[in-house]
């Protein structure tokens, strides 16, 4: 599903180039859920917007389910993320405009590939039925963040992309989501890849693996 092959990252600073990541291998099974773990500032974040078409790297080659993003202009990135991909960041990036339901259908609207029962579905599991008429602000941070991962899923996507999703949240509120957003990955049948600092975020996933300086291992959470 999502392939990187010898990619390289850097970014300019006053005292030269900033290496991110030097040579990072990484392949991901549709269906397959993987934790990319490291300190702040090594590069995860960096690694997840490449691999979602935000980015490009600086050399190496990024495949999406075969398909190169290289190969693709901007407008075909963003289609690609439109169809093919579902988002969840730290913050929320919820429409205040719109009720929870419209946040809801939203990404699936774009994508062109609404479905009424999913999307009852999905409000039902994200203990949202009853607050469905209701704007953003009026809920707790565990219900918003409940709601970007409807939003991200709501759309079926092949590949769920997630950047430290609870890590805004207490760490009650963080073990209620997490586990909500590991049964909707299952039941939704697509890949996962978690950017996380914590192993036991890392832990329920089925494999787990570290960036260090830039490079990347297989390890135990």
């Amino acid at each position: 599903m999502l392939e990187l092959v010898q990619v390289n990252k850097s970014y300019p600073t006053p005292q030269g180039p900033l290496s991110v990541l030097q040579g990072v291998d990484l392949h991901l099974a549709a269906g397959e859920s993987l934790a990319l773990m490291g300190e702040s500032g090594c590069g995860k974040s960096t690694l997840l917007h490449l691999a979602a078409g935000l980015d490009t790297p600086d050399s190496g080659e990024i495949r999406l389910d075969g398909r190169s993003l290289s190969a693709l202009e901007e407008p075909g990135r963003a289609r690609l993320r439109r169809e093919r991909l579902g988002l969840v960041f730290q913050q929320f990036h919820l429409v205040p405009s719109l009720s929870v339901a419209d946040n809801l259908r939203l990404q699936a609207r774009l994508a062109g590939r609404e479905d009424p029962a999913w999307n009852r579905t999905l409000l039902e599991r994200l203990g949202l039925t009853t607050m469905a008429d209701r704007y953003p602000e009026r809920l707790s941070g565990g219900q918003q963040q409940r709601l970007a991962i409807g939003r991200a899923l709501a759309a079926r996507p092949d590949l769920l992309m997630a950047d430290e999703p609870t890590g805004n949240l207490d760490e009650s509120s963080a073990d209620e989501v997490l586990e909500l957003l590991l049964a909707l990955v299952k039941d939704s049948g697509c890949a996962l890849l978690m950017v996380t600092h914590s192993p036991r975020v890392a832990a329920p996933l089925d494999r787990c693996l570290r960036l260090t300086h830039g490079r990347i291992e297989e390890t135990a959470p």
